[in-house]
């Protein structure tokens, strides 16, 4: 099962992006999934999440209201469109998913995810 994140770049203060995240060997379908960033010195954190059977959401206060979560099952693929972005969402981006538990809610603790993405670099910054 692999994940496959793209989209990252360089954008304003201000601006948007779209991540996604793309699976291979397995389908996204019956998986909660994760959103995390680790920006350089810091230790890796939970942005958002979404459970596997009924897309119930979960966003971090820092980037609640700015930041949604959205899964296409035809596509196999999940995405983060992130707008209003901030110098402090800088980071590597990445997704995560977990076939375990986490069925009509999700969490955003690392420990709860088996399988994770190589990470897509998202620079906010003038």
């Amino acid at each position: 099962f692999r994940l496959v994140e793209s989209g990252g770049g360089l954008v304003q203060p201000g601006g948007s992006l779209s991540l996604s995240c793309a699976a291979s060997g397995g389908t996204l379908d019956r998986y909660a999934v994760g959103w995390f960033r680790q920006a350089p010195g810091k230790e890796r954190e939970g942005v958002s999440c979404m459970s596997a059977y009924d897309d119930t959401t979960h966003f971090a206060d820092s980037v609640k209201g700015r930041f949604t979560i959205s899964r296409d099952k035809t596509k196999n693929t999940v995405y983060l469109q992130m707008n209003s972005l901030k110098p402090e969402d800088t980071a590597v981006y990445y997704c995560a998913a977990t076939g375990r538990g986490l069925h009509y809610y999700c969490s955003i603790w690392r420990p709860a995810y088996d399988y994770w993405g190589q990470g897509t670099q998202v620079t906010v910054s003038s």
